[in-house]
């Protein structure tokens, strides 16, 4: 063998090494690293990561004895990700378990080696984080939403909640590859909906306010929300603004509808974060993330809020009442 090829194929393994290595000590205790865009006080946040840590027990796993957490929150600022996910790898974590576009962005900048498990993003394939659903390739694994199909299905139930609406201001991360893509998708499907759409995108939660206030505005008869870390951190903010004016949100997450949102349809956020430890479990014991598959939710659920209902003086259709996974009274 060349001495070049001899250092090409040493190369090659010892990029391979530290996947390997963590797929080779199954006595040692893993560092499982958490890096979430929301707050740490943020009770949705502690459900779903409760939620994780469970079914990580149910599959054996001891916090304390055979896995540790390095938990990382950003608190609805974007710009903390990038520095958060270089201290988790600086903390030499096994694993790095997020949600969302840009800390799953942040996460894949910050390394290249150690597995990723995505609990939720937009569109993992059109966004370019995987190569293929079969076989992701690289250290990026998970689940998908495949949201621009939800985004013309949240237009439809929210016309036919308030069947006389025609314009609908539309909240959204401008950094967000899924958010990007759910506007086009938005925006295609609104015409035949006879919906003026009102894009409202942002990079930073400052920005929040003044594109609340512009909807108002503009006569926006609903708000649609494309949610991730800043969007969802900023909850309480929008729907009160929402009722105060006394105009209807219609949210991706049930977060949203919680907080006082009219609506949301989407897949259980809970339930993704159950599945990730699913992906942990699996590497752990060897499983390559290149070669795990991307999973996508088969379940979507409409919760419907009736106390905002009521607050808003809106007569819930018995149709999407019945359709309803979930109502909050």
């Amino acid at each position: 063998m060349k001495r070049r090829e001899f250092m090409t194929l040493l190369g090659g393994a010892a990029a391979a090494w530290p996947l390997a290595a963590r797929a080779q000590q199954p006595d040692r205790v893993r560092r499982i690293g958490i890096l979430l865009g929301t707050s740490e006080r943020d009770p949705e946040a502690q459900r779903r990561i409760a939620a994780f840590i469970q079914t990580l027990r149910e599959m054996g796993w001891s916090e304390g004895k055979d896995i540790k957490f390095e938990k990382r929150y950003g608190g609805g600022n974007p710009e903390l990700l990038q520095s958060l996910a270089a201290e988790l790898v600086r903390a030499n974590v096994d694993v790095i378990v997020t949600e969302a576009a840009q800390p799953v962005d942040a996460a894949r900048k910050a390394t290249s080696t150690i597995p990723i498990v995505m609990s939720y993003i937009g569109d993992a394939l059109a966004s370019g984080y995987v190569a293929s659903l079969a076989r992701p390739g690289g250290n990026v694994t998970g689940q998908t939403l495949v949201a621009t199909d939800q985004a013309a299905k949240r237009l439809e139930l929210i016309r036919k909640f308030l069947p006389g609406i025609t314009r609908i201001a539309v909240l959204s991360n401008l950094n967000a590859s899924g958010h990007r893509m759910q506007r086009k998708e938005m925006e295609l499907a609104s015409p035949k909906l006879g919906i003026a759409l009102q894009s409202l995108p942002m990079v930073s939660p400052n920005e929040i306010d003044g594109n609340l206030r512009a909807a108002i505005q503009a006569n926006a008869e609903a708000i649609v929300t494309m949610e991730d870390p800043m969007v969802e951190s900023a909850r309480a903010r929008i729907v009160g603004f929402a009722i105060q004016n006394r105009i209807p949100v219609m949210g991706e997450f049930r977060p949203m509808t919680a907080a006082g949102g009219l609506m949301n349809y989407g897949p259980n956020q809970v339930g993704m974060w159950r599945r990730s430890a699913v992906y942990v479990d699996k590497i752990f014991k060897g499983a390559d993330p290149a070669n795990l598959p991307i999973e996508q939710p088969i379940k979507f659920e409409l919760v419907i809020n009736l106390k905002t209902a009521k607050a808003l003086d809106l007569d819930v259709p018995p149709m999407l009442l019945a359709l309803a996974d979930d109502v909050i009274e």
